[in-house]
């Protein structure tokens, strides 16, 4: 099982490093990393040249921002199992891809989704944060619920069925590919009850209460367009479960 992990990044000198050692470590054999750049002005292009042998693609130039960026890497994958993993993220173990081959390979998944860890990028060692996967279902997508999008797993199947990212969206786009995945279709999909990845906080979909606004707005627009009936107060309604993952981390 070829499995096909897509970074996507943008002066991202300060991490890119550990998530490419994060791929390059892991202990399964058949793994495709696809690496979108979009131009740098930093040292990321530096550094994808000294990973250049553990790539199976990359590029470096100017694009339409993350989701465009997203479907480029789209375009270059032929695994099996795609994934994303972004450029301040890495996964949780030297095994995490050997046990999602395993898991979907034994029990014919479409999907496998695990846990998140928020980390601080000062100190990763500490957990401030834990995004549960197991709080969503196909029927939550109203209320705007997802699965951790760098920890969702999907068969190549269901990816090229779903299409590409909607590259207008600013932050929510990854939700809105997620609910086209798993809305009016049933998806043989599991969770696994474990952090199979760290995220940095401070990204666009964690910065603030402006952003916090936008995303909304955006699964607003992501279930309408979708023929999803949902409201606004329905889908602030999953801040106070939310709340709770900064108490059970």
């Amino acid at each position: 099982m070829k499995i096909s992990v897509i970074t996507v990044c943008y002066n991202s000198a300060e991490t890119l490093e550990r998530a490419l050692k994060s791929v390059a470590d892991q202990d399964w054999p058949d793994i495709e990393h696809i690496v979108i750049d979009g131009g740098s002005s930093d040292s990321s292009a530096d550094i994808l040249q000294a990973h250049r042998s553990q790539l199976a693609y990359m590029v470096s130039e100017p694009d339409g921002g993350v989701y465009d960026a997203m479907n480029k890497g789209l375009a270059q994958a032929h695994g099996d199992v795609i994934c994303f993993l972004n450029a301040d993220d890495y996964y949780a173990s030297t095994k995490v891809l050997s046990l999602v081959a395993s898991h979907m390979g034994e029990r014919r998944l479409d999907a496998l989704m695990g846990d998140v860890a928020f980390f601080h990028g000062r100190n990763p060692k500490r957990i401030v944060r834990r995004y549960r996967s197991d709080r969503f279902s196909p029927d939550r997508l109203a209320w705007g619920w997802m699965p951790a999008h760098p920890a969702l797993f999907l068969r190549d199947h269901v990816v090229r069925r779903v299409g590409r990212f909607k590259a207008d969206y600013r932050i929510a786009g990854d939700f809105e590919f997620i609910l086209r995945a798993f809305h009016g279709h049933s998806l043989r999909y599991r969770h696994h009850p474990e952090v199979l990845v760290h995220m940095q906080m401070g990204g666009v979909s964690t910065a603030g209460w402006r952003s916090k606004l936008i995303l909304n707005q955006e699964v607003l627009r992501a279930c309408r367009e979708n023929g999803l009936r949902t409201n606004m107060l329905k889908i602030l309604s999953k801040y106070p479960a939310k709340l709770m993952e900064l108490v059970q981390r």
